[in-house]
């Protein structure tokens, strides 16, 4: 039977109301799992609280609310602890994309804590190397070379992924001990390393250091303003260079065909290469730019804090890179989702000290929590109380659909297996996705 698919007339437009309904159910659908993994980890972090409190004549109920309410203010309760917990946002953002970037090719990067440490290494090395450059040359170079370096590491997984078959997480996780041993070892040696034996690199010179947005806010409105404690205010610009991050990470996953390739790769890599996808090309870029991310975490995280220095054993003991995969997983792997969960993640790692000292909760409860969400957004079990519910309570969730119209051609359809005639072609919408 011909079929003729060109349109004739204009659709009707939808009544806003269904548009409504259509939203909620996008948002609800993509928002419900992470939200739900959060609450059922905090649950499961009380009911740990409660268990190992060791005063058990002391309500459990006022020792949870206590532990929780010092660990969000000491996160969020005041723009000096707001400040310091950006500081762990920011490199947290970076790695995150990397790991998110992968995920959206199918791919398992579990490599982002390696890249992490060659692109803090490679900044440094230029950074100590070169401290008679001004500022405006130096910190570019640096931020450039943390990102060659990441994006050659990450390269080299995707390269084996691609053209050898070897699993991703296999070798990243080997390239990540490489790289934990090969930065260790160039630390300890000269002319990178501390004088008297301190295994540990020397101090950046202040021209190789990234300005704390108060020491800007100073010398932009310092005139009749009380200055800002930069001691006390320590996020540094490089949150911004995160912020931009995400809107191009959103931007190559969206609005490119790159992007696209990517998302079809990563839904069904034998349709994309049906399709002519270069798969494996697409396989070893997408690793590439993933370990650039990343290596921009490992500088920022650097370069942002004055005096700090890179120790021994430092990148194989920083949660950052493996962080990144809870965060990218609890964000969905979309540029809003990772920051939110970056917030909420990097915001647990930061009011764990005030939770310490002031609730005596043993700071490791974070590192329950985080493990938690992983478990439940991992366990899927949004799909199985829908299954569990009665017919009524359950919602309708209806995958988007388009015509798929060919202007000026026939398509020859063949009827269906019960002799009714096929009305049209409809697909998923790939293109909407986000």
């Amino acid at each position: 039977m011909a079929v003729p698919t060109k349109q004739t007339e204009a659709p009707e437009q939808r009544p806003s109301a269904s548009r409504l309904r259509s939203l909620a159910r996008k948002y609800g659908t993509a928002l419900g799992p992470p939200v739900f993994a959060v609450i059922l980890a905090m649950i499961a972090g009380a009911i740990v609280i409660i268990i190992t409190w060791p005063d058990k004549t002391v309500d459990p109920f006022t020792n949870v609310f206590n532990a929780y309410a010092t660990l969000f203010s000491g996160s969020y309760g005041s723009l000096a602890s707001i400040s310091v917990t950006l500081v762990s946002v920011t490199p947290l953002i970076f790695a995150s994309i990397s790991v998110a970037i992968a995920f959206r090719a199918g791919l398992f990067n579990i490599g982002a804590a390696g890249q992490l440490a060659v692109g803090a290494m490679a900044a440094d090395m230029i950074g100590l190397t070169f401290t008679s450059w001004p500022s405006w040359l130096l910190i570019p170079v640096m931020l450039l070379a943390s990102i060659l370096a990441g994006a050659i590491w990450g390269g080299i997984a995707g390269f084996l992924k691609a053209w050898r078959g070897a699993h991703e997480v296999v070798t990243t996780i080997m390239l990540n001990w490489i790289a934990f041993y090969g930065t260790d070892y160039l630390i300890n040696s000269p002319p990178f390393t501390a004088p008297f034996g301190v295994t540990q690199t020397l101090t950046l010179p202040p021209n190789a250091t990234l300005p704390p947005i108060a020491g800007v806010y100073n010398q932009i409105f310092g005139n009749g303003q009380p200055p800002l404690d930069t001691f006390t205010y320590k996020v540094d610009i490089s949150i911004f260079f995160a912020l931009i991050a995400l809107v191009i990470y959103w931007f190559i996953i969206s609005r490119t065909t790159f992007g696209y390739e990517i998302r079809v790769i990563g839904q069904n890599p034998k349709a994309a290469k049906y399709a002519g996808i270069p798969t494996r090309r697409n396989i070893f870029l997408v690793m590439a730019i993933a370990g650039a991310f990343a290596g921009l975490a490992g500088s920022t995280n650097l370069m942002g804090q004055p005096g700090y220095n890179l120790t021994a054993t430092a990148f194989s003991g920083l949660p950052t890179g493996f962080d990144a995969i809870a965060v990218a997983l609890l964000g969905q792997t979309t540029a809003i989702g990772i920051l939110l969960a970056s917030l909420l993640i990097g915001g647990l790692r930061s009011g764990s000290t005030a939770m310490q000292s002031l609730a005596h909760v043993d700071p490791n409860l974070v590192l329950i929590i985080e493990a938690l969400v992983l478990f439940f957004i991992a366990a899927e079990f949004i799909p199985v109380l829908r299954r569990v519910l009665p017919a009524w309570l359950r919602p309708r969730f209806r995958p988007t659909l388009q015509t798929a119209l060919i202007d000026s051609t026939v398509v020859d359809l063949p009827e269906k297996s019960n002799g009714d005639a096929q009305e049209g072609i409809e697909v998923y919408d790939l293109e909407n996705e986000e």
